[in-house]
């Protein structure tokens, strides 16, 4: 039985009896051109990666089910009490009957952001012209960092939030800020789900990592 990394597309090929390897451009390369350390780093990846995919796919099959067991107890309790649950958002926690192990689906919203945010960066803009002199730095620093975006072109939706916070009472200022909340478009959700276990109900909640980049 091929072991997970063997059961990859093979990183080489045999043609007329000599071996090529199969660069990222497409390209054969002959296996006497190609460096020890390249072909011990592609076994590497092919063994750990080969082990990772039907583990992601155990993972993706045990939250899928999780989500449907929560879903069937929901609608359980649904026909016990008679009544529907106000809508699909929120959390939800399911903790066992002596509180050592607990259970969490949360519900998270993408946002974006429309048109609306550029009005308001510019009677921003406008705003701290007017008060440079007189706007102190910190402050300053806040504003400006709530319209930067990330390496994808992404805005901090928490320091954009931050700025609402600011108790700013030039018309000016309120007016942009209303352009921000009006610039909020929630364009889809997608839920977790977060398991937690303690030695007694007296204990602290520890997380049960199934993230094998936060293990």
């Amino acid at each position: 039985m091929d072991t997970p990394e063997q059961q990859l597309q093979p990183g080489s090929r045999e043609i007329d009896g000599s071996r090529y390897w199969i660069n990222a451009d497409g390209g054969l390369i002959p296996d006497q051109a190609v460096k020890a350390t390249d072909k011990l780093q592609d076994e590497l990846v092919r063994k750990i990666v080969g082990f990772a995919l039907p583990l992601s796919a155990q993972v993706a099959r045990f939250r899928q089910h999780s989500f449907d067991d929560v879903d069937d107890f929901v609608a359980l309790l649904e026909q016990e009490y008679q009544s529907k649950r106000g809508g699909s958002k929120g959390n939800l926690t399911f903790i066992s009957y002596d509180g050592t192990l607990k259970v969490v689906v949360q519900v998270a919203e993408t946002i974006s952001f429309g048109p609306e945010l550029q009005v308001a960066k510019g009677i921003v803009d406008e705003c701290l012209r007017e008060w440079s002199a007189d706007s102190r730095t910190e402050i300053r620093a806040i504003i400006n960092r709530a319209f930067d975006v990330d390496s994808q072109g992404r805005i901090n939706r928490h320091d954009l939030l931050s700025l609402l916070r600011l108790e700013i009472l030039d018309p000016r200022w309120q007016k942009a800020m209303q352009a921000i909340r009006d610039s909020f478009r929630v364009i889809g959700s997608k839920r977790y789900i977060r398991l937690y276990h303690r030695q007694d109900a007296q204990a602290g909640w520890q997380a049960i990592s199934i993230d094998v980049a936060a293990a």
